[in-house]
């Protein structure tokens, strides 16, 4: 159970507790630069002194639009302690919800990274008549520098931060997360200190880490997933490394060497990629063991497991996924891994080579966590785990999930109508996935009920589902199954085109010098694609069976407006964007 009623008393009880030296450290200049708790605390309290000496009142909105850095956390924990709002906002998205948000919350201080999303702001400062100051954590020409708020602490002593602490309960609202939605315009999730600390309080357990646990940050901060684990690995006493980039998460896993970091599945999905492209490049005795160690983990059953089996695995473990852990630092417990479905081969896979990656369920809504594998309750291939403690869960007649506890929010921000449609009379949220209890205990996603279509012949098509088997082909980067209201499915499919010339390659092609558009044009190619499809179509009903595909250039991503920052496929964006094709195979 956990000892603290407000957020801002996190880094409290680890100084109480478990005074860290490195509670916080930072690549600079090729350097691992460390924080200590006690600076960190008193750094939190210069900046609240700051807000309050610019007229920042309890309930006052100040938004942050950055990547993950330590001046991102300090004024997190400055912010609550004065009893503000943080609004924090995706550094990927366009201005146009940059102004719908600021405007929406109306926000009185935004606080973004560097140049690029000062430009963002810059540019649509004028249309939100609320915000007063805008500051940059990069020093810039064009805005103030953020230690400016800290400047002003002069004119206030901590005694009126104290007293504005005091005045912070435990129901109290604390962050407005924007969600990233697939459609319309964000809206804001309310969650106040109790609801994020009741999901702290729950994961402490089934996460595997302790006060002498280095951590790896590199999922995005803003998202309520990263943000409680940082709470979270602050309570227990952490010492939390930001990675450099997205570029440099290898590099970083290596010289961190964490326990524990936390990931989504497109990016386990790369990892695996990568691990199959040195197998790829072995010959001889050492791509058969690579290979038959796969063999292996693609079986493997953490329930069921025959004793010799698991000298087999012993074997592996030994010979080939030891490469494998040392890739990742050597030192790693688990990955926390959520967002999206995790594919259950890959699931296998990784806990074969005794690197778990613990699958857990949730959504901004129920700050996050409401189910997740661990070493404690179980693990089960193919679910999400079971309830964390506080947590219901039941499953509605058309088995929607439904969730209730401490950990749902407050409600969305000035959308009264939009909170009712989604917490009932009973207090129920009704979260829009699709699921069933295995054993009795582990919950097992099967779908969103917004994405399950029909066909114009009335059958139900459960897309998720399919989509991650079908990403199981090492031909396949991505895929979207459509066919809404037409005789039957089909596939926008990206290539994995890294892996196509390696086949290529070794079937006497020559795509090297091909672009991607190239690729897709060829009929041995396409024709491979096809065989593909046709294997992975006889685990599915005649009715699912994909009939036809069309293979598209360029990968799905934030930028390109595919993707939601959280990695999920924008389904209404990417039919927008290739209607063309999708007439195509349906005309």
């Amino acid at each position: 159970m956990i000892t603290v009623d407000r957020l801002f008393e996190v880094p409290d009880h680890q100084l109480k507790n478990y005074p860290n030296s490195t509670m916080f450290v930072t690549k600079t200049a090729g350097i691992w630069v460390p924080m200590a708790t006690s600076d960190f605390i008193d750094r939190t309290m210069t900046v609240a002194r700051g807000l309050i000496s610019m007229g920042v009142q309890a309930g006052d909105r100040v938004a942050v639009a950055s990547s993950n850095r330590l001046e991102w956390n300090i004024l997190d924990i400055a912010v609550q302690k004065v009893g503000a709002i943080l609004v924090p906002l995706y550094p990927t998205i366009s201005e146009s919800d940059y102004r719908y948000i600021l405007n929406d919350a109306a926000a009185k201080i935004c606080i973004v990274s560097n140049q690029e999303l000062a430009d963002k702001i810059s540019n649509i400062r004028a249309d939100v008549s609320t915000l007063e100051h805008l500051f940059s954590f990069d020093k810039l020409d064009s805005i103030p520098h953020w230690s400016y708020i800290e400047d002003q602490k002069t004119h206030t002593e901590e005694d009126a931060v104290r007293e504005r602490m005091k005045m912070v309960k435990h129901e109290d609202l604390v962050t407005i997360i924007y969600t990233s939605g697939t459609t319309g315009n964000p809206k804001g999730v309310m969650l106040s200190h109790q609801n994020l600390l009741s999901n702290v309080s729950a994961c402490i357990e089934p996460i595997p880490a302790n006060n002498q646990s280095k951590v790896l940050t590199f999922l995005p901060i803003c998202h309520v997933y990263e943000r409680m684990l940082h709470y979270l690995y602050m309570y227990l006493g952490c010492s939390i490394y930001f990675a450099e980039s997205m570029d440099t998460i290898g590099e970083n896993i290596r010289e961190v060497q964490p326990e524990v970091f936390s990931a989504v599945p497109r990016l386990i999905e790369k990892v695996f990629d990568r691990i199959m492209s040195k197998g790829e490049e072995l010959s001889g005795v050492k791509r058969w063991m690579f290979y038959w160690a796969l063999g292996l983990a693609e079986h493997y059953d953490n329930v069921n497991a025959t004793p010799i089996y698991k000298f087999k695995l012993a074997i592996a473990r030994k010979l080939i996924f030891s490469k494998w852990k040392e890739a990742l630092g050597g030192h790693v417990r688990a990955i926390a891994s959520g967002s999206a479905a995790l594919q259950p081969r890959l699931a296998r896979i990784f806990l074969a080579a005794d690197i778990p990656i613990l699958e857990g369920y949730g959504l901004t809504e129920t700050s996050p966590v409401v189910t997740v594998n661990n070493f404690v309750t179980g693990i089960r291939i193919g679910t999400v785990g079971a309830l964390i403690d506080g947590v219901q869960v039941k499953i509605a007649e058309d088995g929607e999930i439904l969730v209730k506890g401490p950990n749902v929010m407050m409600g969305y921000y000035n959308q009264p109508e939009a909170t009712n449609e989604v917490i009932d009379s009973d207090g129920w949220f009704h979260t829009g996935d699709i699921g069933e209890f295995q054993e009795g205990v582990f919950l097992k996603i099967t779908d969103r009920k917004k994405e399950i279509f029909k066909t114009s012949g009335g059958k139900y098509i459960v897309p998720q589902a399919m989509e991650n088997r079908f990403k199981e082909s090492r031909f396949i980067e991505q895929i979207m199954i459509i066919g809404e209201g037409e005789k039957f499915p089909a596939a926008f499919i990206v290539p994995n085109f890294a892996f196509a010339k390696e086949w290529a390659h070794r079937h006497g092609h020559h795509f090297e010098s091909m672009s991607n558009e190239e690729i897709n044009q060829q009929q041995v190619f396409i024709e491979r694609i096809n065989q593909e499809i046709a294997e992975i179509n006889q685990e599915f009903g005649n009715w699912e069976q994909v009939k036809k595909i069309a293979l598209l250039p360029k990968e799905f991503t934030v930028d390109g407006g595919e993707l939601t920052p959280t990695l999920k496929l924008k389904r209404k964006k990417i039919l927008e964007k290739y209607q063309e094709g999708y007439q195509k195979i349906f005309s």
